[in-house]
């Protein structure tokens, strides 16, 4: 997810003049095929996770593989996206983008059918895989299939506003699914979404394809680096950062990136060409989208613990609480795709991350007692608000002015950025909460359950403020990361107004 401009907007090129077959009728499904598969990708990190205790129930699974339901599609999701990304620049975006819905959509229906926990892992792999292919190439399309000006922003805008949406989006259908018909429709949901793409991808117009090869030692040791950085990351939130085994990872990860670095510095045919570095806003771009990823993704997480566990929300309830999310990213996401043309990307980006930050500080005052309308629905829309009108002009500038060889590499490498952000943050900023919580009451929340088990409403009460401390603590980090953001975009973000309108190779997300 991302030569050396920093346009937003651009003319057209060669690969972009093309129209779609039958003009301008066919922009508007070409946009929502793009956005559902962007939403159908996003969703899926979240809409398993409300019906998460269901399945344990009906498979018997253990409570230490639970998390990986989870977590294997964030790690091959994850770890595979510079190798999706490469592989549409070589072999055909729309392609490729064809390959990784099929491969989602089957890995779906398998995961509706599966037996036993380890054929859900093995397809929730197979969806991450599908992902990492799929995700690359979908706002190279939008490049391709949209002329530049007004259909192409708006068409950027709307993306980059499924990246948040998509998340409560997930929430919300996962407990509505879980709680009306079963767990298996989680997946199952994804069926008719995956096919509605595949019949539509006729509207997209392929762009060319670039001569070149895979890099093979690049691919082994940057996937490989990628794939034990993630690792790490999550099993680190698990079983703590002086684990024997997450020490190892992040050895290994170190190791193999250093020689990936290495490969790519001296290869013709880089997987991830350096160059992509050298500019300062693409690199200050990827850097904001890591804090961004990290600060949303606990956001969710210890949002929705709060909800269920404190405020006693059912699965459907949650869901329906965290629309507020969806209503104030959809707002700021179609703002600020009017605003890149007239403002400077940090000028956009900024006073966006500060806003993000201040409704975090906002749920960092939580108690157990917090009223919904009076707290935790304006909170939301704040953070929503400040998120939405970061996305979209930071996602433009990682990704804008990028060689039309490279444009699939660098949508990869923001989509990257947001993965191990969003791994590292949960990872992090779990670690602080409960440490925080059992500072204030020794294993809260096993106290917590014991309480409900045996009806004890003072250990209940007692536990309940101790995680709510630990999550107020974990939002007041997240916010920290919001600002971290904002300042990488002050310092490194310094495109002004005419570079994001003029002279630059066709834009692309991913």
């Amino acid at each position: 997810m991302s030569a050396d401009s920093t346009a937003v907007t651009a003319p057209a090129s060669a690969d972009s003049a093309a129209a779609p077959p039958g003009g301008g009728r066919h922009l508007g499904l070409a946009l929502f095929v793009i956005a559902a598969a962007q939403l159908m990708v996003v969703l899926d990190g979240t809409i398993t996770n409300i019906a998460l205790p269901s399945i344990q129930t009906a498979l018997d699974v253990s409570d230490a593989n639970l998390a990986w339901i989870v977590n294997s599609y964030a790690l091959a999701f994850g770890g595979l996206l510079l190798l999706g990304g490469r592989a549409g620049d070589l072999f055909g975006r729309r392609r490729m983008f064809q390959l990784g819905i099929a491969l989602f959509t089957l890995a779906s229906l398998l995961g509706g059918l599966a037996p036993n926990e380890g054929l859900l892992i093995g397809a929730r792999i197979l969806q991450g895989v599908g992902a990492a292919v799929a995700a690359p190439s979908a706002l190279s399309l939008i490049a391709t299939t949209f002329p530049e000006g007004k259909p192409r922003n708006k068409a950027m805008g709307v993306y980059a506003a499924m990246a948040g949406i998509g998340a409560t989006v997930g929430l919300l259908l996962g407990g509505v699914l879980t709680d009306a018909l079963d767990w298996r429709w989680v997946f199952f949901v994804n069926i008719p979404i995956g096919l509605a793409v595949l019949a539509g991808t006729k509207t997209l117009v392929e762009a060319e394809r670039h001569r070149g090869r895979l890099d093979l030692p690049g691919t082994v040791t940057g996937t490989g680096g990628l794939i034990a950085l993630v690792y790490g990351i999550t099993r680190g939130g698990e079983h703590g950062w002086t684990d024997g085994l997450t020490l190892t990872c992040f050895a290994v990860a170190a190791v193999l990136l250093s020689v990936f670095l290495v490969i790519q510095s001296r290869t013709a045919h880089p997987m991830m060409p350096l160059r992509l570095f050298r500019d300062r806003n693409r690199s200050g771009s990827f850097a904001t989208m890591l804090f961004i990823g990290a600060g949303m993704m606990a956001t969710f997480y210890f949002l929705t613990l709060y909800m269920q566990l404190i405020l006693g929300y059912s699965a459907v309830k949650t869901g329906f609480a965290n629309l507020p999310f969806s209503l104030g990213m959809g707002v700021a996401a179609a703002l600020s795709a009017r605003l890149v043309t007239r403002l400077a990307p940090r000028a956009i980006a900024g006073p966006g991350l500060l806003v993000a930050a201040v409704g975090m500080f906002w749920f960092g005052t939580l108690t157990p007692d917090s009223s919904y309308a009076g707290h935790l629905m304006p909170a939301m829309f704040v953070t929503a608000l400040g998120l939405g009108m970061g996305f979209v002009p930071m996602t433009l500038g990682a990704v804008s002015g990028v060689d039309h060889q490279d444009t699939g590499i660098a949508s990869a490498l923001l989509n990257t950025a947001q993965q191990i952000g969003g791994a590292l943050g949960l990872a992090v900023l779990a670690t602080i909460s409960t440490s925080a919580a059992n500072d204030r009451l020794p294993d809260a929340a096993a106290s917590f359950y014991r309480g409900l088990a045996t009806e004890d409403q003072g250990l209940v009460a007692e536990a309940a403020d101790a995680l709510t401390h630990g999550y107020t603590l974990a939002f007041v980090g997240a916010g920290a990361m919001f600002l971290a953001g904002l300042v990488v975009t002050a310092l490194a973000v310094n495109a002004r107004k005419q570079e994001t309108t003029e002279g630059a190779a066709p834009v692309h997300m991913g």
